[in-house]
């Protein structure tokens, strides 16, 4: 099998010669959506003391407030592929742009908590939407060779998005008075929310999306804005149309049918593993976890910070190596990392009970277990996720197998977030020793199982998985 990177200049294999600007702007500007996918992750969990005394919640009531985004981003995953296959990929993450921008308002002026919740469930929906359309689109107008470089860019942009709202969390509450800082905290999304919107403005459409609805004058102009030289420009649009012959018809049912049960599996695998980890349970609750574990409502804050900045750096560190060590390894790595850190600080839980019985040195191993957990999750799972549902689907099901890949890991998220504080309400250690186990589990599904799709063109992919099914 070839690939971008293997070959030599020819009518049957034609190359990007360069990242363009084109190619570097629409990245960025997509993976803004990613951005806010994190803030809007995270922020909340600055909030839940607060929301807990505003509204008099208990811990089911406030696992619903913080479920009820991901309920939102449940039917947003599972709908945005339709917008995305009829209007274009761009005018779908302007609409998203947009739910964004209404839901930071919304929740930062709630007059109650129905309201909040509603709110918090219109951002949900962009949160859905963001996670199938960024990365299918960038995967759609990046090269073989830089794929995975490229789409991880949406990674590295929630986990900045992550790091943004833990910080802007502990800044608010350390400036803002205690009564309204929590409106605050859900309030500054807007800004980036309202850059999204605008700068969409500016990033062309995707060149597979044009080829599939007939229009090959533009996709042919996009692809050579991208960086595919003049002369390969309509070899590469001659395989793109060849792609979408087969099944140009009623693509849902063919996403259904035998011929892709292969990346389903791959795509819904990946996506449960990734929340059987506990990540959003950790990103939700990170505050409230290190309370749990002794420290003070400020050092707590503080703590979610240093959370969030080995977050940003681990997923550098993959960002610069997942097209060259590839997907596998990163999840191999990162799922050994997953046991021992989730084994630790259920270790640690079990050991100290609650708060009060919890030592300095008690606390202080939560925290390391927790940063190594971190560390694990965006070297593996954090980074190749989004890479690998959205390279694995043919051009045909792109977009319905980026939704179904989203709609598994929103559902997932929804389910563990939600029980989250049931099960910490009893104890922290049985919430992370489940945690472990699955990890188990995902480190057992990527030795078996998981194929490498590193440096594939988009295009032979499918060949690659009947391949290994085989």
């Amino acid at each position: 099998m070839t690939t971008e990177s293997d070959t030599t200049p020819g009518p049957s294999t034609p190359i990007v010669s360069a990242l363009t600007p084109t190619l570097i702007r629409g990245t960025v500007v997509a993976a803004l959506g990613g951005l806010l996918f994190g803030f809007d992750t995270a922020v909340i969990s600055g909030t839940t003391a607060a929301l807990r005394a505003e509204y008099g919640l208990g811990d089911f009531t406030l696992g619903f407030t913080v479920a009820s985004a991901l309920i939102g981003t449940i039917l947003g995953s599972l709908t945005a592929g339709v917008p995305a296959d009829r209007f274009g990929r761009r005018p779908t993450l302007v609409g998203i742009a947009a739910l964004y921008l209404v839901s930071a308002i919304g929740c930062a002026a709630a007059w109650d908590w129905i309201s909040l919740v509603t709110f918090r469930f219109l951002g949900g929906l962009g949160v859905g939407g963001a996670s199938v359309v960024a990365p299918l689109y960038i995967a759609e107008i990046a090269p073989a060779r830089w794929r995975g470089r490229l789409v991880a860019v949406t990674q590295f942009q929630i986990v900045a998005g992550i790091l943004l709202a833990f910080l802007s969390n502990y800044v608010i509450a350390l400036s803002v008075d205690q009564a309204i800082a929590w409106r605050w905290m859900f309030g500054v999304e807007a800004v980036p929310a309202l850059a999204f919107l605008l700068l969409m403005g500016f990033t062309p459409e995707s060149p597979r999306w044009l080829v599939g609805r007939g229009r090959d004058d533009q996709a042919l102009a996009v692809l050579m804005a991208l960086g595919t030289p003049r002369r390969d420009a309509p070899a590469k649009l001659k395989i793109i149309r060849d792609s979408f012959q087969p099944s140009r018809d009623d693509q849902i049912t063919v996403f259904w049918s035998e011929r892709h049960r292969a990346p389903i599996l791959l795509a819904g695998a990946i996506a449960a593993f990734n929340q059987f980890s506990g990540i959003n349970a950790v990103m939700y609750y990170a505050p409230d976890i290190f309370r749990m574990a002794g420290a003070g409502d400020n050092a707590a804050l503080l703590q979610a910070v240093a959370i969030g900045g080995l977050n940003l750096v681990f997923t550098l560190a993959a960002m610069s190596v997942i097209d060259r060590l590839g997907r596998r390894k990163l999840m191999l790595i990162g799922s050994i990392g997953y046991i021992l850190s989730l084994t630790i600080t259920a270790a640690a839980f079990f050991s100290f009970g609650s708060a009060s019985e919890f030592t300095p040195t008690g606390s202080a191993v939560v925290l390391g277990g927790l940063l190594l957990f971190i560390a694990s999750h965006a070297f593996g799972q954090g980074a190749v996720i989004w890479v690998f549902i959205g390279e694995i689907f043919p051009n045909t099901v792109r977009a319905y197998g980026q939704a179904w890949g989203s709609f598994v890991h929103w559902s997932m998220a929804a389910l563990i977030s939600w029980t989250f504080p049931m099960i910490a309400g009893v104890s922290g250690g049985y919430a992370f020793a489940f945690y472990a186990v699955m990890m188990v589990g995902q480190l057992i599904w990527v030795i078996r199982i998981m194929p490498e799709t590193r440096g594939v063109p988009l295009e032979e992919m499918e060949r690659l998985l009947h391949t290994s099914k085989s």
